[in-house]
């Protein structure tokens, strides 16, 4: 029988394509998963470890198996002279050694700063964590080889001259500034170990250390030491390592660096990278899914035609089981090459990936490691599930006689198994819209006090939601055979007034219902995902804009020691921004307010109109004038209501390090004093109030006083603040647009923070819209599937109707008639499958919508008209193209050489 199968599969080699293109994908995609997982894996661990620099040994502390350390030894009590270093590199096999040092530093030149991070140079370049690409690394005193970006940000190259001044949260250390520090050379930081400080800079060992608040570099504290010792000798290594190991202090112990990658590989294998491997294999197996349906319908059309074959070799002696396992044979065939060629297309993709630098692109350094998972699960699960699809079409082509064989009859359910089905399907049905109704219960009575199920376990309430709407749509599926092909008929019937070309494929999709049904599903599925996700994250974005809006009453806040009256000029020149406020600031602390204390951030502005132009609230009656302090309704940090009593006034008193603090009297007045250089001076307050919310939340509230009390030297200032307004409709720009242009005026200072509305939602929006664009390019996978799922039911049509084309041409209709036909036909099957898809996504949406962000806020239910319409569109432009072919071939045969054919 093999050889049989083998020329059966060769004369149905143009029907099996399709198929295999779609094991194809799947089965690449899923290699590709994994295979971009290595190189996660291995980039993760490079950047894990890449703060070794070319270290092939490391001492560090030891630790017993629980990770405490042992010896009673501890780290707070090294320094860099309890490593004996210069023993150390004296030592044999030791060809370079540096201990491990860092500290935060703040680097100027010519008016510029930046602030960032720097570590301790070394004699041997390769043991430094970042790389130098220009110049040298420091050797002598105070040198410096700056990152590349800071070098650019302070204007400066090799040779010129910086200084270097202590920085920890924006305050002083104890160390002293050293000036005149000369570059020496250029860092990059290739694997991102310092990427958030934008790069390290190396620092000579006396600059580190007046840095870090030493008189010397032998009495910085030190965590671990780098070696490179000579391995081209095991022995001899080992020697050198338990000689290296007598230097060290009591508490520590040397490690290969294979072994320190070795547990960062297990730390990342367990904490890191298997929820991206799995979410990514999901939608592979999702893709193989859809791709069984395509080879189910494939398989059953096969069979169909070959029943007077079947017939002939059941004749001639063949039995039913070979018969049967002739057709697994054919599917484990096709699944096996097509797998094969997937893997290969997927090794291909991420070598192509890894090797042009799209990776690095991203932030990545990433190599090409081949697994033998990468391998082996693609095939064996693209072989299994093509076996798997095809065992009901070799379940039918044993379940009839040789004579009924003979007659061209049509591949159905039986009316057991469809009742069977359609009783499973509506009961599902059932329980899945139990499990969503009650879950949107139990979360509703929840948000309206009520002590619900969601109060005490959110959790399964959500996890309720999911399976209920996973339940409606696994009965949708099962019930397609049904209420599919009725859409198709109603849709059908309306399309087959627009002509005879029209008609032909209304009569055409009602001839198998079957097929028209998994046809449709496999698009179905692929469309709902895609709709479920657009709705969600058009609600996401538009719910928690408006939750974020209603918690703040200044668009975008610019606050810092930095800010410098040049750059709130250019902010208020940037599109978009409608209006600022540039106000002085000091911080206090109220006490006996709501029978407590109350941090407060005291803001000078000139009058209430001011005030108004850039703040979304209601300051209507509201003055600051000399005498009135003007304070919100409710705290920013706890939303408590904030209280005084009806005679209560301010009075404020020196407090802490900076500015003032102030407490309530009941005496009808208030008097104030701070400290300015000594000068104290007193003032009277009366508290108003309004209600605006959230202009800065490090603080309890922030409270608006009148400018003349930071001119008079009431109060100091202690730093600035930059009030914008944004009106991004009336410019024409998005939000992102203008975050990103003022995050870029004030990007010479890093201690200036960007807060406010508009960029929490600027930065809410690029999270959504990154995992969109990710989640609806897997997903596209499966909608790719299902297009040629299209085609290749398209394809078997016209292989089956062949008599039927050539009878409709010599009646009359012309070759383009019969290619609308089929076009029209592509397009009922995607066009009224991608509706659906649409509704039953837009709805899964809302339900996720409700049940995730009503936490939040007052959820936003859209309808997404962009992405859906642009799925539709494709899904219609994919079908048109899918016509083509199998259109070429109906039209290709002469009428009378098709009506002759058996």
């Amino acid at each position: 029988m093999f050889s049989i199968t083998i020329k059966l599969m060769k004369k149905s080699a143009r029907m099996l394509i399709p198929a295999g293109i779609a094991i194809l994908i799947g089965t690449a995609f899923i290699a590709a998963t994994f295979l971009f997982s290595n190189s996660m894996d291995d980039s993760l661990r490079r950047q894990r470890t890449a703060q070794l620099g070319e270290a092939n040994y490391i001492a560090t502390m030891k630790t017993n198996s629980n990770g405490a350390v042992s010896e009673n030894g501890s780290a707070d009590r090294t320094t860099v002279a309890d490593f004996n270093l210069d023993r150390v590199r004296a030592t044999k096999g030791v060809k370079g050694a540096r201990v491990d040092t860092s500290v935060s530093v703040s680097i100027s030149a010519a008016g510029k700063r930046s602030n960032g991070y720097a570590v301790g140079t070394s004699t041997d370049r390769k043991l430094l964590p970042v790389r130098i690409v220009s110049g040298d690394q420091p050797v002598d005193n105070n040198e410096v080889a700056l990152p590349k970006s800071v070098a650019k940000q302070l204007g400066v190259g090799v040779g010129d001259k910086v200084d270097v001044a202590p920085i920890s949260n924006g305050s002083a250390l104890s160390g002293t500034a050293v000036r005149d520090v000369r570059v020496v050379g250029l860092t990059s930081d290739p694997f991102g170990v310092y990427s958030f400080y934008g790069g390290a800079s190396v620092l000579s060992e006396n600059v580190v250390a007046a840095v870090y608040g030493v008189d010397d570099f032998d009495h910085m504290q030190a965590y671990m030491l780098l070696l490179d010792i000579d391995e081209a000798d095991a022995a001899a290594a080992q020697r050198t390592v338990d000689e290296v190991s007598g230097l060290l202090p009591k508490s520590y112990g040397v490690e290969s660096r294979r072994s320190v990658e070795a547990e960062a590989v297990r730390d990342l294998s367990s904490n890191n990278t298997s929820f991206p491997t799995i979410f990514l294999l999901s939608f592979g197996v999702l893709a193989l899914f859809v791709a069984a349906l395509v080879i189910a319908n494939t398989f059953q059309v096969l069979v169909a035609q070959r029943r007077r074959t079947l017939a002939l070799l059941r004749t001639i002696g063949a039995k039913k089981g070979q018969l049967y396992t002739s057709v697994l044979m054919e599917a484990g065939l096709l699944g096996l090459i097509a797998s094969v060629l997937g893997v290969g297309f997927g090794v291909g993709l991420i070598a192509l990936v890894t090797n042009t630098g799209v990776m690095e692109m991203m932030g990545m350094q990433a190599r090409l490691i081949l697994s033998w998972q990468a391998f082996v699960v693609p095939i064996a699960f693209g072989l299994i599930m093509t076996v798997l699809a095809s065992l009901g079409s070799a379940r039918s082509a044993t379940s009839v006689t040789p004579l009924e064989a003979l007659r061209p009859i049509e591949l159905t359910d039986t009316s057991r198994a469809g009742k069977v089905r359609a009783t499973i399907g509506v009961l599902t049905i059932i329980a899945g819209l139990a499990l969503a109704g009650v879950a949107v219960w139990q979360l509703s009575g929840m948000l309206n006090g009520l002590d619900t199920m969601a109060s005490d376990n959110y959790s399964s309430v959500l996890l309720m939601s999911i399976g209920g709407a996973a339940l409606v749509f696994l009965g949708l599926v099962l019930t397609a055979t049904f209420w599919l092909p009725v859409l198709m008929r109603g849709v059908g019937a309306l399309v087959s007034m627009c002509g005879p070309s029209a008609k032909v494929a209304h009569a055409n999709i009602q001839k198998n219902p079957r097929r028209v049904a998994a046809t449709g599903t496999a698009l179905l599925i692929g469309v709902t995902l895609v709709a479920t996700i657009a709705t969600g994250a058009a609600s996401a974005k538009q719910t928690m804009g408006e939750a974020l809006a209603s918690r703040y009453s200044v668009d975008m806040i610019a606050t810092g020691d930095g800010l410098k009256t040049s750059a709130v000029k250019e902010a208020a020149q940037v599109k978009g921004v409608a209006a600022t406020m540039y106000a002085p600031t000091a911080t206090v602390t109220a006490e006996g307010v709501n029978g407590g204390t109350m941090s407060l951030l005291l803001v000078g502005v000139k009058n209430t109109s001011e005030l108004a132009g850039v703040m979304h609230a209601d300051l209507s009656g509201v003055t600051v004038g000399d005498d009135t302090v003007l304070l919100p309704k409710y705290r920013a940090t706890s939303g408590k209501e904030i209280t005084f009593g009806s005679d209560a006034k301010l009075r404020f008193t020196a407090a802490e390090s900076n500015g003032i603090a102030a407490s309530t009297e009941q005496d009808g007045s208030a008097s104030a004093s701070s400290t300015n250089g000594g000068v104290s001076s007193s003032m009277r307050l009366k508290p108003v109030q309004s209600d605006y919310r959230r202009v800065s939340s490090n603080y309890d509230a922030v409270a608006f006083i009148n400018t003349s009390h930071f001119n008079n030297g009431d109060v100091t200032a202690t730093s600035h603040m930059l009030l914008m307004r944004v009106d991004t409709q009336s410019a024409g720009v998005s939000l992102s647009d203008v975050f990103n242009k003022i995050q870029d005026v004030f990007s010479y200072d890093s201690t200036v923070s960007i807060t406010g509305p508009v960029a929490e939602r600027a930065q809410w929006e690029t999270i959504i819209n990154s995992m969109l664009m990710l989640l609806v390019a897997l997903i596209a996978v499966a909608v790719l599937i299902a297009l040629i799922g299209v085609a290749n039911t398209l394809s078997l049509s016209v292989i089956e109707r062949t008599r039927e084309s050539a009878t409709l041409r010599a009646i009359g209709m012309t070759r383009g008639q019969l290619r609308r036909s089929l076009a029209v036909e592509a397009l009922l099957l995607s066009l009224v499958a991608g509706v659906v898809g649409v509704v039953l996504g837009t709805l899964f949406g809302w339900l996720g919508s409700y049940m995730v962000f009503s936490l939040y806020g007052k959820t936003v239910f859209p309808f997404e008209w962009g992405m859906n319409g642009i799925v539709l569109v494709v899904a219609a432009i994919a079908a048109l193209l899918a016509s083509v072919f199998p259109a070429r071939r109906a039209v290709k045969t002469p009428p009378v050489e098709a009506l002759a054919e058996a």
